[in-house]
């Protein structure tokens, strides 16, 4: 007994000599790095690994792989060690495997009537939607089929070819029923008002993979597919929502292996709120964000009707981008700002900001605008006859986003009234309060409506700030 430990003793002796004269030949120096910390990462980590699995492996590299990723290496560290849905794939990049929706979470909810009948194959009107068309950047909501090869998601034991069928919830793959249709089209209509601070077409239209994949440097025509997925091909094997790689959206090398975003069908459910939910949120994994939360919650469910869109908005009418101003949150990074440093940049200003540059409305006709930025406030002018007349500005219909403040100004440019409704939800699909109204009798004359952005409530734990508060609207002058 005595013998074999001093054999074995004598063994680890060996080895640890061994061991440093093979880190003075890999390095020049007793003190360099052992020849572990040198392989390539897909060696050391071999497969797809779950953050805090990965991290133990890499962390000698961290710095090597948040530089690889795009971020400061204490962010890395963070997400690693803390988000459960965070995992590295064998070459180090971070990607995102989301949950499922709850049962109750996927209850459907109804689907305006659009549609007026059925269509083949991806033709008709909930197929040629788009929300800024002529945009160099573009966010291809895909329903109607993919084939998926040569990408990240095709590595490590996957098909080397998969075939993602089309949207289907009635058993009939090849015909969009005009139920389907409407889903498409407030799936559009709902992640389109998310993007619409951006300068980015949201559409369902398929655009020419050109405009999609990024050839290099030069190239600035790009974006990335979001894959309406109903079958079982990833989702069979994580079980879970959708999945996404992370700051990829602009990447000038390798951009189509990253792609595409997937959101699954049989994670979230078919109805159209969900589905429009994992969308936005897998898409703005690709423009560089990671998940908003609590030092509890990987994923923060909000308060009363609001959530963030990085979080988890099944259950709230009114999702935005969000800086982590509510309480307890674990992600204070500026959305917007993180969204621009990969790829999408806010929108110009549509309208003027004041009465000596307001744009001209006429008596009952529509006018539309965005709200982009912070610090924007659109004005518009109407000369009217005395009477009765009701100054709307209208939130985006579906899925709003911009609560509006708005203020009637008299000719010299005071404010005679204002309307700013409290916001609410009637149920997880309908947003209230966030429209706002003025109905008023007035003399003939020039007047004012000033369109701005308001919260509500207490962003700590019962509302939300104006950060988030962007979105598209409509102001309308009518009489009566």
């Amino acid at each position: 007994m005595h013998s074999r430990f001093r054999r074995t003793g004598a063994l680890v002796a060996t080895g640890a000599a061994l061991f440093t004269a093979l880190a003075v030949q890999a390095g020049g120096s007793a003190g360099a790095q052992p020849i572990l910390d040198r392989q390539p990462i897909d060696k050391v980590l071999g497969q797809p690994t779950q953050g805090k699995t990965a991290l133990t492996a890499v962390k000698p590299r961290l710095a090597e792989l948040a530089e690889r990723n795009g971020l400061a290496e204490q962010k890395l560290l963070g997400i690693l060690a803390t988000d459960k849905a965070a995992w590295l794939d064998r070459d180090g990049r971070l990607f995102y495997k989301e949950p499922a929706a709850t049962k109750a979470e996927k209850a459907s909810e109804p689907a305006p009537r659009w549609a007026k009948q059925a269509v083949v194959a991806a033709t008709g009107p909930a197929f040629q939607l788009n929300s800024k068309p002529g945009s160099n950047r573009v966010i291809y909501l895909d329903f109607d089929g993919h084939t998926i090869t040569g990408t990240a998601w095709n590595t490590n034991g996957k098909p080397a070819t998969v075939n993602v069928g089309a949207y289907d919830t009635d058993g009939n793959p090849g015909v969009f029923s005009t139920a389907e249709q409407d889903v498409v089209r407030a799936v559009w209509q709902r992640v389109a008002e998310d993007y619409s601070p951006f300068d980015v077409n949201v559409t369902t239209q398929a655009p020419a993979e050109s405009a999609i994949t990024r050839s290099g440097s030069s190239d600035l025509q790009y974006g990335t597919r979001v894959l309406i997925d109903p079958g079982t091909w990833y989702q069979s094997g994580c079980g879970c929502g959708g999945v996404a790689y992370v700051g990829v959206y602009d990447n000038s090398s390798n951009h189509a292996y990253y792609q595409p975003a997937l959101v699954f069908t049989k994670g979230v459910g078919t109805g159209a709120k969900n589905i429009a939910e994992a969308a936005s949120h897998e898409a703005g994994h690709n423009v560089g964000l990671s998940h908003d939360g609590t030092s509890s919650q990987g994923y923060y469910t909000g308060h009363n009707a609001w959530a963030p869109i990085m979080g988890v908005g099944y259950s709230k009418a009114i999702t935005q981008w969000s800086n982590g101003e509510y309480s307890n949150a674990n992600n204070k990074e500026d959305d917007y700002g993180v969204v621009g440093s990969n790829g999408l940049a806010l929108r110009a200003d549509d309208h003027g900001d004041g009465t000596a540059n307001a744009t001209a409305l006429t008596l009952g006709t529509t006018v539309n605008g965005v709200y982009a930025t912070g610090p924007d406030v659109d004005v518009f002018r109407i000369d009217v006859s005395a009477g009765t007349f009701t100054f709307a500005a209208n939130s985006a219909p579906v899925g709003g986003n911009l609560d509006i403040k708005l203020e009637l100004l008299n000719s010299s440019g005071a404010v005679i009234a204002t309307a700013d409704p409290a916001s609410g939800q009637t149920n997880s699909a309908t947003p209230t309060g966030l429209s706002a109204s003025i109905n008023r009798q007035v003399a003939a004359g020039r007047y004012y409506l000033r369109v701005d952005n308001a919260g509500y409530g207490n962003p700590l734990n019962t509302g939300y700030s104006t950060y988030g508060s962007r979105g598209a609207y409509s102001v309308r002058v009518t009489a009566g």
